[in-house]
C-alpha cells in the first residue's frame, strides 16, 4: 500500500467525522456518516476512492447533422464582424474551455477591436441543460404566473441560509435562476449568439440586414440553400433565425461542449482516485463551516445519473470589489447592476435583485484565468481569499475612501447593499472572527478545482 494510504489510515477517523459532518454528497442515497461504520468504505475513502460509485448518464454522441455543421463554420467565421477578425470563437475558444484565451479581465471588439467590454467573457460550456430564466422554486404554482408576479413574491420572501448540506433551503429561497449570460437576459442558445454578434463592443455586426448579408456572401453560403431554400435570403430576418438555430445546433451536437470527462467524474464513477490534497479540498469544498461552496455549486448527480452541473443555477450579490481595469468603471456614476442593467432592461425595476449574478459552473474552473462578472480577480488563490476575507478583514479586499475608511461593497450603489449575500457561509462572519480557511485548506480546495478540468487521461 503507498505510504500516504496508511498515513490517511492513521487519520482515517478524522476524515470519517468531517465527512459526516456535511452529510450525502456525491454518493446517492448512501449517507458519508455511514462510512464511520462500514470500515470498508472507510479504507477506500482513505485511499481516495469513492466508496459507492455513481453511474453517470452523458449526452449521447454521432457525426454532425448537416445543420451543426453549418452552424460549426458560422461559428470560426469572423467575416460577420464588423473588424472582419472576431468569430464567436475568438472570445469562446475550444482550447480554453470556450471561454477566453487571454488574461484581459473583458475581451475588446468594434470595428478595430478597440471598444472595451463591460463584463468577462463565460464559458459556452455546459450550457445544454440551463433552465429558463425564471423567480422563486421550480414547481408547478410558479408555472401559473408571469415573471413579475414571481419578483413580487420575492420582494418580501424570508431567504433561506444556504448550506452545502440543505439543498431544500437553497430551492426554497424565492430568487432568480436560470437563464444564459451573467444577468441572465437569454433563454435560448440561438438568442445568446444573437445578442453580441450585434453589440457595438462585441462582434458589431451591425443590424439584421447586413448580417443577412454578410451570411448570403459567405464561403458556407451555399449550404444555407441546401438546408432552406434557395429563397432563404430574401427574407434576413429568416436567413439569420436560421443561422442562429444552426450555430445553437452545433452546440447541443459537438460533444466538446459537455463531455464530461474530468478526474472528478471519473471519480465519481468509481475510477479514478483522489489524492490526499484533492480529497481534502473536496470535504472543505462542501463543508459549511469551511469553504461551503457546495451550497451554490452543487458537485452532486441528479436523480437520474446526469453528472452535476457544479451550479444551482442561482444568482447572488456578493458584493465583489469593483475592477479599476475597467474603462466603463472610469465613470464614477457607472455601476453594472446585473439582472437590473445596464445590458438586461426588462427588471430595470426589480431593485431587490440590483447586483446579482448568474452562479456560474466550476467546471474547468482551474483553466480561467479571470473571474467574476467583472473580471477583478486574476487567481483562483484571490478568489478563495476574497470569501474568507470579505466580513472578517475587508481591508484587505475593499480600497480605502479619501477618509481612510473601507469602502466595502465599492462596486454597488449603497442603496443596494441590502441585497447582499451576508447570511450563507463564509459570509456570515464579523472582523474579528476566524477565517473559514486556512491559507492550507485554500490550497487543498485549488486542487479539488483542479480535478473539475476535462480530459483527464485515466490510468490504462
Amino acid at each position: 500500500m503507498p505510504r500516504h494510504a496508511w498515513r490517511l489510515l492513521a487519520i482515517g477517523s478524522a476524515v470519517v467525522l468531517a465527512a459526516a459532518a456535511i452529510g450525502a454528497i456525491a454518493h446517492g442515497p448512501v449517507p458519508l456518516h455511514s462510512w464511520a461504520i462500514h470500515p470498508i468504505a472507510s479504507f477506500m475513502l482513505a485511499r481516495g476512492e469513492n466508496p459507492y460509485p455513481a453511474r453517470l448518464v452523458r449526452p449521447s454522441t454521432a457525426p454532425l447533422s448537416a445543420m451543426a455543421e453549418l452552424g460549426r463554420l458560422i461559428f470560426f467565421d469572423p467575416g460577420l464582424s464588423s473588424s472582419g477578425r472576431l468569430a464567436c470563437a475568438s472570445c469562446h475558444s475550444p482550447e480554453h474551455a470556450y471561454g477566453p484565451s487571454g488574461a484581459a479581465s473583458v475581451m475588446a471588439g468594434g470595428p478595430v477591436l478597440s471598444r472595451q467590454g463591460v463584463r468577462a467573457v463565460p464559458s459556452l460550456m455546459y450550457l445544454e441543460r440551463q433552465p429558463n430564466f425564471s423567480i422563486g422554486p421550480d414547481d408547478a404554482e410558479n408555472e401559473t404566473v408571469d415573471l413579475f408576479q414571481q419578483a413580487a413574491r420575492g420582494r418580501d420572501a424570508p431567504r433561506a441560509q444556504k448550506t452545502a448540506t440543505d439543498s431544500k433551503a437553497s430551492a426554497a429561497n424565492l430568487v432568480p435562476q436560470g437563464g444564459l449570460f451573467w444577468d441572465g437576459r437569454a433563454d435560448t442558445l440561438q438568442q445568446q449568439a444573437l445578442l453580441p454578434l450585434l453589440s457595438p463592443f462585441e462582434m458589431d455586426g451591425g443590424g439584421i440586414e447586413t448580417v443577412a448579408a454578410k451570411l448570403q456572401r459567405a464561403s458556407h453560403a451555399p449550404r444555407f440553400a441546401q438546408l432552406f431554400g434557395s429563397k432563404v435570403f430574401d427574407t434576413p430576418q429568416l436567413a439569420l433565425a436560421e443561422a442562429l438555430f444552426a450555430v445553437a445546433r452545433y452546440q447541443i451536437e459537438e460533444p466538446s461542449f459537455h463531455p464530461y470527462t474530468s478526474k472528478y467524474d471519473y471519480w465519481l464513477e468509481g475510477r479514478a482516485r483522489l489524492s490526499p490534497a484533492e480529497l481534502r479540498g473536496y470535504l472543505l469544498f462542501n463543508d459549511p463551516v469551511k469553504a461551503n461552496c457546495g451550497e451554490c455549486h452543487v458537485d452532486t448527480p441528479t436523480a437520474d445519473g446526469l453528472p452535476p452541473l457544479f451550479t444551482d443555477h442561482q444568482f447572488e450579490s456578493l458584493g465583489v470589489p469593483r475592477n479599476p481595469a475597467l474603462t466603463a468603471n472610469n465613470d464614477p456614476a457607472y455601476y453594472d447592476l446585473g439582472i437590473c442593467g445596464p445590458l438586461r432592461t426588462d427588471m430595470a425595476q426589480q431593485t431587490q435583485y440590483c447586483g446579482m449574478f448568474r452562479t456560474p459552473s466550476l467546471r474547468n474552473v482551474a483553466t480561467r484565468r479571470v473571474f467574476f462578472h467583472n473580471g477583478v480577480y486574476r487567481s483562483l488563490e484571490q478568489v478563495l481569499d476574497f470569501y474568507d476575507f470579505r466580513d472578517i478583514e475587508p481591508e484587505r479586499i475593499y480600497p480605502r475612501r479619501a477618509d481612510g475608511t473601507i469602502d466595502k461593497f465599492d462596486d454597488l450603489p449603497p442603496r443596494y447593499h441590502a441585497n447582499i449575500d451576508v447570511t450563507d457561509p463564509p459570509f456570515d462572519r464579523k472582523p474579528g472572527d476566524a477565517p473559514a480557511m486556512s491559507a492550507a485548506d485554500e490550497r487543498d480546495i485549488i486542487a479539488f478545482l483542479q480535478t473539475l478540468t476535462d480530459c483527464y487521461q485515466l490510468d490504462r
